[in-house]
């Protein structure tokens, strides 16, 4: 059974409800989602930045509590990877970078609307927040 590992913007999406992107998750095993955790530091750091708003930050813990936030451990793989991106000019962000190894070594398919990382070859991706 595939993983599906949600970026930052996923992430987002279904933390704000986005209709599309609940109605996908609704139909998939937990234990088949994850996130990474540069995607975890990316959720806390947005909450870092707004610190009054109350409604997100409950919204964005209970979703960690209960999503599976795989540890970045890609060194090994990182290094090769974004020289070969850099030979090939093809540029992502830094955090898009770490993300993109991250679903790579962990076999995931990337859930994410950001075209960046159909630059990516061998990255299986979903967007979920299209209606199929």
């Amino acid at each position: 059974m595939p993983r599906y590992m949600l970026d930052t913007n996923t992430a987002s999406h279904l933390i704000k409800g986005h209709a599309a992107v609940c109605r996908r998750v609704t139909d998939i095993p937990m234990a088949e989602l994850c996130i990474s955790s540069v995607t975890e530091a990316e959720l806390l750091f947005g909450l870092a930045k707004r610190p009054a708003a109350k409604r997100l930050h409950a919204l964005v813990r209970e979703f960690l509590r209960r999503v599976d936030a795989l540890p970045w451990d890609c060194a090994e793989r990182f290094g090769p990877f974004k020289a070969a991106m850099e030979q090939q000019g093809k540029i992502l962000s830094p955090f898009d970078l770490l993300i993109a190894t991250h679903a790579l070594d962990a076999g995931a398919i990337l859930v994410t609307n950001d075209d960046a990382f159909s630059q990516v070859a061998g990255l299986s991706i979903e967007d979920w927040t299209v209606d199929f």
